[in-house]
């Protein structure tokens, strides 16, 4: 029961934080990107996201175009239609650490979590200190991989980046509980 509810408070705090991400992205815009849509809020309906679905088409070059799309689509847990669509937005932006994050959680949702993980590390190349990748590589390879090793550097490193983080505590926990597990 305490593992269950762990991990749901590690996946809201994902969820959470890639969208506070984006929500400054937005505010500030990519450079050289102009804004063609606003911000998704947590999930769209169907029509809303055919409608960003031909926003981004009929702006191929936005990469904000696409990265909302992708949102819409992951909050909407269409995971392989958001895979395609941060693909296109990092074609465009390929340094967009939320992007190529948000994209690993989604490979994740696919069942490639040695992509997600694959994806996470990319985005920890790029921007070394983004905690969000650090985390969320942490509970790929905590949960899904069994590489508890891994996992556990993974989780330091992020507490290291944001030691008061809401659920740091947690992540306290979940590495003791992984030095245990050995």
């Amino acid at each position: 029961m305490k593992r269950a509810l762990l991990i749901l408070i590690i996946a809201a705090a994902v969820v959470t934080g890639c969208k506070q991400q984006q929500q400054a992205q937005w505010s500030q815009g990519q450079a050289g990107q102009n804004q063609v849509v606003v911000p998704p809020p947590m999930v769209k309906s169907p029509q809303e996201i055919q409608q960003l679905e031909l926003l981004a088409k009929a702006n191929p070059k936005n990469a904000d175009a696409w990265t909302a799309l992708g949102n819409a689509q992951m909050d909407a847990q269409r995971f392989a239609e958001a895979i395609i669509s941060y693909q296109r937005s990092l074609e465009i932006d390929p340094k967009n650490v939320n992007v190529r994050v948000d994209m690993g959680t989604c490979y994740r949702g696919v069942g490639q979590p040695e992509k997600a993980v694959e994806e996470y590390r990319k985005g920890q190349k790029i921007d070394p200190r983004h905690a969000m990748a650090r985390m969320n590589a942490g509970v790929v390879l905590a949960f899904d991989l069994r590489r508890n090793a891994e996992a556990i550097k993974e989780f330091e490193k992020y507490l290291e980046l944001a030691p008061n983080a809401p659920n740091a505590a947690d992540i306290r926990q979940e590495i003791q509980r992984l030095k245990t597990a050995k």
